[in-house]
This record gives C-alpha cells, structure tokens and sequence, in this order.
C-alpha cells in the first residue's frame, strides 16, 4: 500500500520510538500543536514517558518536532495532561508528574513555552495530588474554563472499586482549591454501559447546550475503550442522564478533546497495536474526529481536513453487486450496510480468488453488527462494532491502520504493513459504495528536504529552475 516508506502515510507516528496519549491540541498562529506521550529509544511503554510535539497547518500533514518537556527536575515520568491559553494570552501546560516506584498515584504540575515555537518548556509548580477522598489512582489534569473561573479535573479510582473525576477550581491557573467529586460511577454499574474502577484522561466539553464527560475505562492495568456520559454540568458536578460507548475494539484509547479552528468539538485518539515492520517505532494516532450529538448518542465523524487529501476513487464491478479495485495508497471508502455485506483487503495478487494468507482484514455485516477479523496480530485478531441494518459505515484505509465509524460507534484495527499494493473488494452492500483515494500529505520537514536537494542539484548542475 505504501511503497514509498512501510508506515501510515496519514497517521501520525513518530521516526523512532513509543508513542501513546494525544495532548494539548492547539490551533494558534496558523497552525495546530499537538503534544503526544514518548518514549524515545524502545517500542514498548516505559514509566519514564516524555511530551513529544508535532505541528500542522490541517491535523493531517503533521512535522515532528522533538520533545518538549522531558523527566527530570522531580519528574520520573511527564505523563498525561492538557494544555489552556489564559485570558493574557500566555499558555499554561498541566501535566502528570510521577516518581518511582509509587507512579499510580501522580502530582498535578505547569510547565510553560520558552518562546513561541512550543518546541521547548520549563517546568513550574506542583500544584495538586491525591486528596483524602479515598483516591487510590490519580492522574490526567484536565482544564477547562468555566464562566469566570478555571476548573480542573482530574482522573481518579476510589477505594471499593468506584472511578471518579476529582474536580478543583482556580481564579488565575496558579492557586487551585478542591471542590470535590465531579462526577463518578462505580465498577459495579453495568447498565447500559461498564465504566471501569478508574477514569483515565475525564474530559468535559458542551455541544449543542448538552454537557458530555468523555473518558477511557482503565481496571487493574488493563486498557478498555472510551465511554461517555450525556448531562448537565453546574457547581463543579457533573450529572449524566445517560451513559454510552464510543469506541469499540481494543485499539482506541485516551482520546484528546480539543475544538478545531472553526471551534467544532474534535477528539484525536492514541491507536494501539500499530508496528513498524523494521521494531523502529510503535503505536499510532487517529485521524481526528468531529463530534456531534444525535439525541444522547455521541457521534464521531473523520475530520473535514481529511477532504485536502482526497480525490474521487474508481470501483470495477466484477460480478453484479461486487466492487474491486487496487490501492497504491489510502482511501475512504462509505457504503450502506445490509445483511452479508463483505469488505476484504488482500494482497495486490490476492482479489476474489486470493488464498485465505493473501487477506489482510476481512469486515462483515451480519445483520446485528459489524465483525473484522484480522491476520498476523493476535491481540486484535476479531472486534465487533454495533450497526443498525441500512446504516452507513465510513472506513478510513491506511498503511497499518483500518478506522471504522457509524452512528453507533467507532473502532480502530491495526493491520499488518505490507510494502505493496492492497486489493479492497466490496460485496453485498445497498447500491454502489463512494470511494475517494487519499494522498500522502507532505510534511513541513519533508517539504523542506525536498526543496533541499532541488537546490543542491541546481547548485550542482547550474540549470535555472522555475517555479511552477
């Protein structure tokens, strides 16, 4: 699929090494920050997480810029956070500090830019950390403004299994007073959704006159999905009328809320599983999402940034009801489910009569929901995605990377990367699936290298070169 480096072109990965959570995202000065958390030099996760930075000019073409903030100074480990831009203008990075061995139970800490890239920050204040509430976990400030005050949540497990949002209040971003528990759900509590016994990453965020707490479902060291709560928020308390799941699948997790330059509601997910054939770097982040409130359900769409890449896609229909065509590239691919929909990507060679080892994922439609298997990575071999008959489903295709999203959900499925050319075959959908196909964006740096070398070749070969 994508000859030219063995990686997603259009999801974010960083040259070497581990990433995990999104932060921070920030539209300023023509261009999008976004802050990950890193781990240089190894592909799996360490407690000694930095913040990596990258920028963008569409959340898509995204340059890498290095770290910005790195342990040390009484950080073991820069874990998760957010980032605010005060009234004065000046940004405010909020951040988990953890020291070793006790690193579940964290220190809320500021860090702030040196100078307006963002590329490098100093660190400030310990601010906050677990308070006497029965607070067992305790991590991932997130701020927010709230009429003429700030507010901070922060993620938390209390004891007999309850997870929870501990919430502060602040006049200026410095001094911060607990007002208590804003929100919490205990383990126990399955219908209509589980919630986990500890909140990672609580975010809160209005659409549409609704408040809506996003949050990711942690127990016992194990990693779930991102759920969410539809209410009202008032006085420091959250209070859900309903609760649902927004990802499916074990690849998604510890979204990042943030709102795009027009000021639509947007979240960008870390997406687990995704390798690099070469053991160079690990893990992934999403195409960014628009969100939206159908009644209480929550809806996340791909981002209209993602149109800059695209172009109209061709399908052959092979036999009757039976569409195909070879991918060089990435593509979006929007079709209308009905019962024994099929959607397979193979190796080039692979097709309607490629061998079972050609298939790369096959998604199908039963009736109930969608089911995608997939070869060559155990742990995120089968996931099952909710689907109403005759709704649409949207796939996002990228090298190593399948993203599916519905009115009932999304799902994130990291697939083996071939350096080669993938056969995406649709059968047994209403009427005739839209394809788009999607270019490989230019990053800033890549930009940058290319007009590089064009000049050293002028240099070289003293051949005027115009402008086109």
């Amino acid at each position: 699929m994508n000859t030219q480096d063995p990686r997603p072109a259009l999801h974010f990965t960083a040259a070497e090494g581990w990433i995990n959570d999104p932060l921070g995202v920030t539209w300023r000065d023509g261009q999008y920050h976004l802050f990950y958390q890193y781990v240089p030099g190894r592909t799996t996760w360490a407690s000694n997480c930095h913040w990596g930075h990258a920028t963008s000019p569409d959340m898509i073409a995204w340059t890498e810029q290095g770290v910005a903030v790195a342990p040390g100074e009484g950080d073991d480990g820069v874990w998760s956070g957010s980032i605010v831009t005060g009234q004065d203008g000046a940004a405010t990075m909020f951040y988990t500090s953890v020291t070793e061995p006790e690193i579940g139970i964290g220190t809320v800490r500021t860090a702030t830019p040196e100078d307006t890239s963002w590329n490098t920050w100093t660190k400030g204040a310990k601010l906050t950390t677990a308070p006497d509430l029965g607070v067992v976990a305790y991590r991932d400030p997130f701020v927010f403004r709230d009429g003429e005050q700030w507010r901070m949540f922060v993620g938390a497990g209390l004891e007999g299994g309850t997870a929870a949002a501990v919430s502060y209040s602040s006049p200026d971003l410095a001094e911060w007073t607990l007002d208590g528990i804003a929100a919490q759900r205990n383990g126990t509590e399955t219908d209509p959704v589980w919630t986990g016994t500890m909140w990672e990453c609580p975010q809160l965020f209005e659409i549409d006159g609704s408040h809506v707490l996003v949050t990711s479902i942690w127990e016992d060291d194990v990693l779930h999905y991102v759920a969410y709560g539809v209410g009202s928020y008032s006085g420091a308390q959250f209070t859900a009328r309903s609760w649902g799941q927004l990802s499916f699948g074990k690849s998604y997790y510890a979204p990042s809320f943030f709102r795009d330059k027009d000021g639509a509601p947007s979240l960008i997910f870390w997406v687990r599983g995704v390798l690099d054939p070469g053991g160079k770097w690990a893990s992934a982040l999403s195409i960014p999402h628009t969100l939206t409130l159908d009644g209480d359900v929550l809806v996340a769409t791909p981002h209209a940034d993602l149109a800059n890449y695209s172009q109209p896609g061709r399908l052959e229909e092979m036999p009757p009801g039976v569409f195909e065509t070879v991918l060089d590239g990435g593509a979006d691919l929007l079709c209308t489910l009905t019962a024994g929909t099929v959607i397979r990507l193979s190796g080039a060679e692979g097709g309607l009569s490629g061998s079972e080892a050609a298939i790369l994922a096959t998604v199908s439609y039963d009736g109930e929901g969608i089911r995608v298997t997939v070869d060559g990575n155990a742990d995120f071999a089968e996931s099952f995605l909710p689907a109403d008959k005759e709704s649409e489903l949207r796939l996002i295709i990228d090298a190593g990377v399948l993203e599916l999203s519905g009115r009932q959900g999304i799902m994130a499925v990291p697939l083996p990367i071939l350096n080669a050319p993938v056969t995406l075959t649709v059968g047994g959908t209403a009427g005739t699936p839209l394809l788009s196909t999607l270019t490989r964006p230019v990053s800033r740096a890549a930009a940058n290298e290319e007009a590089d070398e064009k000049d050293l070749y002028l240099a070289a070969t003293s051949l005027p070169y115009i402008l086109g």
